[in-house]
């Protein structure tokens, strides 16, 4: 059983979405304290000039507030709400795309639905990834494992409650946390994901290709599961 498990992500990019489909099941770290500068409300997209922060405005809380505990702020109205924003630079840049009809429902519905819940956002679009993708691997919110402690500590007791016996990690914040021999004591091996971003044709070459954007841009490009290029890449897992 591999596990695997990240923060969740607003528009997740192609790595996310690889590890998720490499584990046998994904932990969403929903209960862990929110990251501020960090993806978890937001994401670039490409757009005439090159790339462009699409970001969800987040209702004041405290700083030890968890992800799951986030409201978005929906104080702005029509024209000047995040939603109409996100939409119109969507409709504005990939309407021309290959298969923006095909998707295009769907993303109308999640860009005009007033959220309350960050989370809530995060994991409707992470369902939309994996559908568009054929990404099967079922999804687990952490909140609801009841697990405890802190970084490494936390990562052994949902893989306990998971029953796992490999841990699928990030080469981000887990190189530096994360203690593998904690772990391989506990009879669960390490690999490290690592990936090679595939490349596919993008709207506005001038700007040459531009790698790690949201999902969409690969979907609204290619087509998504029906694309010739795998979403793999070049991703491998390193002991």
């Amino acid at each position: 059983m591999i596990v695997a498990a990240h923060q969740p992500h607003f528009l997740p990019w192609l790595g996310y979405l690889d590890k998720v489909r490499r584990a046998d099941c994904f932990v969403v770290m929903d209960d862990l304290q929110y990251e501020a500068q960090n993806f978890q409300n937001r994401q670039r997209v490409k757009v005439a000039i090159g790339a462009r922060w699409l970001t969800v405005p987040l209702a004041h809380a405290s700083q030890t507030a968890t992800i799951r505990d986030r409201e978005i702020d929906n104080s702005a109205y029509g024209r000047h709400s995040w939603q109409h924003k996100h939409w119109r630079t969507l409709e504005l840049h990939y309407s021309r795309a290959p298969f923006f009809d095909r998707y295009a429902a769907d993303l109308e519905e999640v860009f005009h639905r007033r959220w309350r819940f960050l989370i809530d956002l995060d994991l409707r679009l992470l369902e939309l990834a994996r559908s568009w993708l054929g990404i099967t691997t079922p999804v687990i919110l952490a909140s609801s494992l009841g697990a405890t402690g802190a970084k490494t500590e936390r990562i052994l007791a949902v893989c306990r409650k998971l029953g796992a016996t490999k841990y699928l990690a990030g080469t981000g914040a887990s190189l530096d946390y994360l203690d593998v021999k904690l772990l391989e004591r506990c009879g669960i091996d390490v690999e490290w994901h690592r990936y090679d971003h595939p490349t596919y044709v993008q709207r506005y070459p001038e700007h040459g290709f531009l790698p790690r954007l949201g999902f969409l841009d690969y979907v609204l490009n290619t087509g998504g599961e029906r694309a010739g290029i795998d979403i793999a890449g070049g991703s491998h897992a390193a002991a």
